[in-house]
Parts: C-alpha cells; sequence; structure tokens
C-alpha cells in the first residue's frame, strides 16, 4: 500500500501512478481523497451517457470518462475526477496531444450519485466546479431517476421522466431523463 504524506502539492499529486485496486484518488485541500470504482449501474449509466453526448457533440470537443482536471477550489489546488466531461475545441486547443489532467475547466462536468453519497454533497461539489468556471454541471441520481443541471448564473434544474433536457451550450442535445435511464437498463 502507498504511504501518503498529509498533504501533497499538486505537482506530486500529478505523478503519481494510478490508484490501488478500486480506488482512485482526487486532491482535495492538498490532500488525497479515495474515489471508489463504479458499480453496474453506474457504469451502465456512464457508457449511456458518453454515447449520448458522442453522437451529439462529435468533432466539437473532447469527451472525457473519469478524466481528472486541475482547478481552484476556495484557492487552492483541486483535482476532481469526474465520472464525465465535455471540454469544446473553442476551450480546449483540438491538437492537445500531452496525456495529462485537463488543464482547462469543461463546458461540462457530469457527476453520478454512487451509493456512499448524497445528493446534498453532490450539491455541493457542483457549486465547487461552477466556481472554477465549470460552465454546467450535471448531477444523475440513479435512484430517484433524475438529471438535475447546475448553471452558474441561474437556479438548479431536476429532470425527470419526459423533461425534456436542452441546453444553448449543446446545439443539437436533445434528451430527456426517462431515455437516459431505459437506455442504460436502469429498472
Amino acid at each position: 500500500m502507498t504511504q501518503v504524506k498529509s498533504q501533497i502539492t499538486l505537482e506530486e499529486f500529478l505523478t503519481l501512478s494510478g490508484g490501488e485496486g478500486d480506488i482512485t484518488y482526487e486532491l482535495v485541500d492538498g490532500e488525497l481523497k479515495p474515489k471508489m470504482a463504479p458499480k453496474r449501474f453506474h457504469s451502465r449509466l456512464t457508457g449511456t451517457i458518453y454515447t449520448i453526448l458522442r453522437l451529439c457533440l462529435q468533432n466539437r470537443g473532447e469527451i472525457g470518462i473519469e478524466w481528472a482536471i486541475t482547478l481552484k477550489r476556495q484557492g487552492k489546488d483541486w483535482v476532481p475526477i469526474p465520472d464525465l466531461l465535455y471540454v469544446s475545441y473553442s476551450r480546449l486547443n483540438s491538437d492537445l496531444i500531452e496525456d495529462e489532467a485537463c488543464p482547462i475547466p469543461p463546458d461540462l462536468v457530469i457527476e453520478i450519485i454512487s451509493p456512499d453519497q448524497t445528493f446534498g454533497e453532490m450539491n455541493a461539489k457542483a457549486t465547487d466546479y461552477l466556481n472554477a468556471g465549470v460552465l454546467r454541471v450535471w448531477v444523475v441520481d440513479a435512484k430517484a431517476k433524475t438529471v438535475t443541471i447546475f448553471y452558474p448564473d441561474a437556479r438548479p434544474q431536476t429532470k425527470i421522466g419526459a423533461e425534456i433536457i436542452e441546453d444553448s451550450l449543446f446545439e443539437g442535445l436533445q434528451i430527456t431523463a426517462e431515455q437516459i435511464f431505459q437506455q442504460a437498463g436502469i429498472p
């Protein structure tokens, strides 16, 4: 098992190899915070949403699955690992070839609530993402079968059932929460 000092710098964090076993780490307030491996429904949702985004946003940006992002949170280095992210080529240079953490705030971050997480925790994390420059955050709740969309300049909106998810940032994207969960095979 890796011995970890109590405080770690961004540079030290970025040189670490992947997690051990089922654990990947995020950097929060100078400390390593474990992120547990996704379970079955979480994995299905990730794959389904990735496919939807890829079909709609292909050639307009990059979609990442568990791609770390270097951000600031309350003035400190923060490296979260969202379940999915989308960053447009207007924000990210399309010829970026380095294998590194996403160096800029993405247009969209998607977090899928795991069994050990609460909506309140994800709400706080969504606020941190927005404060760090992310333009949209989706929090997907498999139990409630909802998608809550967070905006930097408006109240969050929760979509359920046949309510359409669309956004001028993602021209052409029109999907419902119901379609997402059906395509993922979530009962």
